[in-house]
């Protein structure tokens, strides 16, 4: 009798110590390897692959504590595709739970309107997603822009500002498969007025383009698109000074110098719109550039505090130049 207690009680002994044992691999946080881990889930990944890629990486110790505990939540199968990167110790448990969280797998990154494809390249490899170089590359790939429908002059233009969440691992050809495809759904909407208004899409995103660099007033995009549409219809010059360092290191206002570049894109030299957009217009260009004001307006002017002037005659608009003029010349 003695020794059927005694091994009831090594028992009772030992099913105590495994589970205090158990306890601690699902609540203490294994030492994380130095400079941390990322670890990526790919649709079609079971929990167990899942599970020994974190052990592998050292953010687990033990695999099937893992999978016992997911097993138990039911959360083997509720674990979201994305990049999982994890810079500080933390227990299986959170682990688990950050497995199941949109916001750790997926990684936003936001894409200001008037953004050119530079800087988008340079925003997303500052975000984590890659080398600009790489997403340049493959922007400017003749392949990719024929299977997008995009014109020869490249995705400029054609990548919509807003805020994405893609994990770490997308590749370039996705984001830009995204973007242009926001785009498309944006441009719909403008379908019907953009024909009545008898403009094709790489013309209305061109002169959208030439809208958001020349304001940065969302109300006053509809009165600058008129400006632009009353000199194509007499065939006027745009005489648009984003236009004329479209492409080139120059920052602020372009000088005179600037102003006499033989470029395709000098607007002050050739008449028409440039040969493509100069930037990533957001929704509000891209409205105004199909439905500008009516307005005779051929004229605009800063008045030097983010807003414009408009004129209808060049005597109107060299008072105005003269009056904003000298009031930034006071200014300390």
């Amino acid at each position: 009798m003695k020794w059927i207690l005694a091994t009831l009680a090594a028992a009772v002994i030992a099913v105590g110590a495994g589970g205090v044992w158990l306890w601690r691999q699902l609540h203490v946080p294994a030492p994380l390897p130095l400079g941390g881990a990322m670890v990526s889930v790919v649709p079609g990944d079971s929990f167990r692959t899942v599970a020994e890629r974190l052990e592998a990486a050292g953010v687990i110790e033990h695999a099937w504590v893992l999978r016992l505990a997911a097993r138990w939540q039911g959360a083997d199968r509720l674990v979201r595709t994305g990049d999982y990167r994890f810079t500080a110790a933390i227990s299986p448990l959170e682990v688990l739970t950050r497995l199941r969280s949109p916001a750790a797998a997926l990684h936003s990154v936001t894409i200001p309107e008037g953004s050119t494809v530079d800087d988008i390249a340079q925003l997303l490899a500052a975000a984590g997603f890659g080398s600009a170089e790489i997403f340049l590359c493959r922007a400017r790939d003749p392949a990719l822009l024929a299977r997008l429908d995009v014109p020869a002059t490249g995705l400029e233009g054609y990548l919509f500002p807003d805020t994405y969440a893609f994990a770490w691992s997308t590749s370039p050809d996705e984001i830009i498969d995204t973007m242009v495809e926001r785009f498309r759904d944006q441009a719909a909407r403008l379908d019907v007025v953009r024909l009545r208004a008898g403009m094709d899409e790489a013309d209305m995103v061109t002169l959208a383009s030439i809208v958001e660099k020349e304001t940065g007033a969302v109300q006053e995009r509809p009165l600058v698109a008129a400006v632009f549409h009353n000199r194509l219809r007499i065939g006027m010059p745009l005489q648009s000074d984003p236009t004329t360092i479209y492409g080139r290191a120059v920052r602020g206002r372009p000088t005179a110098a600037d102003l006499n570049v033989e470029s395709p894109y000098n607007t002050y030299r050739h008449r028409g719109l440039p040969p493509g957009p100069i930037c990533n217009p957001g929704w509000a260009a891209l409205e105004a550039a199909v439905s500008p004001a009516r307005q005779p307006y051929l004229y605009f002017v800063s008045r030097n505090d983010g807003t414009h002037a408009f004129s209808r005659t060049l005597d109107e608009h060299n008072r105005a130049v003269a009056q904003f003029q000298r009031a930034e010349r006071r200014r300390p």
